[in-house]
């Protein structure tokens, strides 16, 4: 659908929806960023209305502040967020709306990232700051994370 101004990728985990929906919700920190960039501060409340904040920061320092809020939350399967708002509904320059879905396939899981944009402008300057290569690593931080506590469990 072109006229919503998406950005997509997709991973298939060797790892459960469950535990790849649990590293995601309580590892945040960990895999959120792509290396060597990092995530110093993380709150999640997840229900709809509840805080999405994944502080980012880049290598030299600079602060990278990511707040936003859940539209939805189901566990295991899928989590919805933006940016349009902070915590109580207030809103703020919007960037993006994200999806993430956790869907059950060939023994693991296919993570899938979509992102919506409010404009196509907006979705070009994301695809330029390098969305696929961002998003693409921080799918395989994640993946290899939930591998590793698969095996481990």
């Amino acid at each position: 659908m072109t006229d919503v101004h998406e950005l997509s990728l997709t991973r298939l985990i060797a790892a459960p929806p469950e535990m790849v929906y649990r590293v995601w919700t309580t590892r945040t920190g960990e895999w959120f960023a792509p290396k060597p960039y990092t995530t110093p501060g993380v709150e999640l409340d997840l229900r709809p209305g509840g805080i999405a904040r994944m502080d980012m920061q880049a290598p030299d320092g600079t602060a990278l502040p990511n707040q936003g809020v859940f539209l939805e939350v189901v566990p295991n399967e899928r989590l919805v967020y933006t940016d349009a708002f902070t915590s109580g509904w207030k809103p703020q320059d919007a960037f993006i709306l994200v999806i993430i879905t956790f869907a059950p396939e060939a023994g693991g899981t296919r993570y899938a990232a979509t992102v919506r944009h409010w404009s196509a402008e907006a979705m070009k300057r994301h695809e330029e700051m390098g969305f696929h290569q961002g998003w693409g690593t921080v799918a395989d931080q994640l993946a290899g994370l939930a591998e590793a506590e698969t095996a481990h469990a």
